[in-house]
C-alpha cells in the first residue's frame, strides 16, 4: 500500500520519529555498533524497544544488520546505509538547535562530547 504525505517533513518524521531513533542514528554515525554497545550507550532503553526501533530503521533502509559468526551466539552489527548517512545533516542541525535552545533555558543542560557529530561533519 502506497503511503501519501502532505509535506516532505512528514516523510522524514515517519522514519526518524520517536525518542530513540535519532539517538541510535547518532551513535551509528560514529561507527558500526553491536546491540550490546547500543544498550550501553542508551541505558534507559529496553531490549524490546531497542530491537523494535532497529528493525524499523532496517525496514526503512536506514541501517544495515549484519550477522557475524558461524554458530551461536552470533554477533549482530548495525551500520548506517548510504541513505542513513544522508540523514547526517538533519541530525546535526537538530542537535545544534537543541543545544541552542537548552542554553536559553535556565534549568536545562546538555552533556556531550560531540564525538559523533564531529565524525558526521567529517563525512558530510
Amino acid at each position: 500500500m502506497k503511503k501519501t504525505y502532505h509535506l516532505g517533513v512528514e516523510a522524514t518524521l515517519a522514519v526518524i520519529s520517536g525518542k530513540w531513533k535519532p539517538q541510535l542514528l547518532c551513535h551509528l554515525s560514529v561507527q558500526p555498533q553491536r546491540t550490546c554497545d547500543l544498550r550501553r550507550m542508551l541505558p534507559d532503553i529496553s531490549q524490546k524497544v531497542l530491537t523494535q526501533q532497529l528493525r524499523e530503521l532496517e525496514d526503512d533502509g536506514i541501517i544495515d544488520r549484519q550477522v557475524l559468526g558461524d554458530r551461536a551466539p552470533f554477533k549482530v552489527v548495525y551500520s548506517l546505509t548510504e541513505t542513513g548517512r544522508s540523514l547526517g545533516k538533519i541530525l546535526l542541525q537538530m542537535s545544534l538547535w537543541g543545544e541552542q535552545r537548552a542554553n536559553e533555558l535556565p534549568n536545562v543542560e546538555i552533556e556531550n562530547d560531540h564525538a559523533g557529530f564531529n565524525h558526521l561533519l567529517e563525512t558530510l
